[in-house]
């Protein structure tokens, strides 16, 4: 079993910056990728970002490119969603995921075997 615990978010103000980071534990071996998903209230669950251990390609949405980025250390089974410029309309729960897949279309969420709880972000206008 894998467990996901996310840190770092926070209430901030337009164009601030948040640093999000994700720690893996148990049996981290059978992890191949790692990714970064958003909620906001009423609205479907959000990709933002993955990264594939394998590959080392990284992958952000359309909304988020040239503002969050992706990263991760492989061996402190880490990832991290460095957050700048936000914006009001980034508001949501984000939760960090893991799939066991060796290659997966990283943006669906039915490909991702294990979530943490997620961490709030809020940004106000």
């Amino acid at each position: 079993q894998v467990q996901l615990v996310e840190s770092g978010g926070g209430f901030v103000q337009s164009g601030d910056s948040l640093r999000l980071s994700c720690a893996a534990s148990g049996l981290t071996f059978s992890i191949y990728g790692m990714g970064w998903f958003r909620q906001a209230p009423g609205k479907e669950r959000e990709f933002v970002a993955a990264i594939n251990w394998n590959s080392d390609n990284t992958y952000h949405t359309d909304s988020v490119k040239g503002r969050f980025t992706i990263s991760g250390d492989k061996a402190k089974n880490t990832v991290y969603l460095q957050m700048n410029i936000l914006k009001p309309e980034d508001t949501a729960a984000y939760y960090c995921a893991a799939h066991s897949l060796l290659t997966v279309v990283p943006s669906r969420p039915s490909n991702y075997d294990y979530w943490g709880q997620g961490t709030q972000v809020t940004v106000s206008a």
